[in-house]
């Protein structure tokens, strides 16, 4: 990496330990307006003092995010598709230059191995990485897992390593049952998906076993925004992927947080 592309993933990746909390709002790109993000702004705004950085699309980067914070820009930039269609018919939607405008530390998006439409996104990932070498840009490859796909460690190893040898400067993936074989099998950091809401103690147990099986830190978006708490949420989060908490030292941060706003509610 040359020094402007080591500066932007330091951004992401916190040289002091090596871990990244990253807060995922680019749900609506295919799924509208989700649950918890109707209003982008609302949500975003009081989450942002606690996030490594946030990934989300061009147009709520624009509309929603207060160019004066200090946070850094994964910039969703694949799409094309809804859940009304086949999601893996993804092409690239934004261009290299507006990736610069938009002062982003990183691009992403999403490859489907093993879909209908594999070829399109792995070939995809290549353009991206080609213009993100050329402009000092990591790109983060997600590997996105169709209805057909299961998420153990044969599969998602394979789309990892794939993603990796396409020169993907990060993935981003799901935790599963022997994770660490697919950790040590790709090499580029990994970072690992929340997925659908679960219970908050049940995401805070995701987010431990995954530093603790090798990724680099979550990026966590549902299990953040649709909590009754998002603010004790992340600052758990927070705490299991920076501060080594246990899951049980979390799971008081994000009560203790809840039990605040209940509170000034009450009050």
């Amino acid at each position: 990496m040359d020094w402007g592309m080591q500066n932007r993933f330091a951004r992401i990746v916190k040289p002091a330990d090596g871990r990244a909390v990253m807060l995922a709002v680019d749900h609506g790109y295919f799924l509208g307006p989700t649950s918890g993000l109707e209003e982008p702004r609302k949500t975003i705004e009081p989450l942002l003092p606690y996030a490594d950085s946030i990934m989300l699309t061009r147009g709520v980067l624009r509309s929603s995010v207060d160019p004066a914070a200090n946070v850094p820009i994964v910039l969703r930039v694949s799409g094309g598709t809804s859940i009304l269609k086949e999601l893996s018919n993804e092409e690239i939607t934004v261009s290299i230059e507006d990736a610069v405008r938009l002062n982003v530390s990183a691009m992403a998006l999403s490859i489907f191995v093993g879909s209908e439409f594999e070829k399109q996104t792995l070939v995809s990932l290549t353009r991206l990485v080609d213009e993100g070498v050329k402009y000092g840009i990591p790109v983060l490859a997600v590997t996105a897992v169709g209805k057909d796909m299961a998420r153990d460690a044969r599969y998602l190893g394979l789309a990892c390593r794939i993603a990796a040898e396409l020169g993907a400067d990060l993935v981003k993936t799901y935790y599963c049952e022997e994770f660490e074989s697919v950790v040590q099998s790709c090499p580029v950091p990994i970072i690992v998906a929340g997925g659908k809401k679960t219970p908050e103690k049940e995401a805070l147990e995701l987010a431990f076993n995954s530093v603790a099986g090798g990724a680099v830190g979550v990026d966590m978006g549902r299990n953040i925004f649709q909590s009754d708490s998002p603010v004790g949420m992340i600052r758990a989060v927070g705490a299991i992927v920076h501060d080594k908490a246990s899951v049980e030292e979390a799971y008081r941060i994000y009560e203790s947080a809840k039990g605040a706003k209940a509170r000034r509610a009450a009050g």
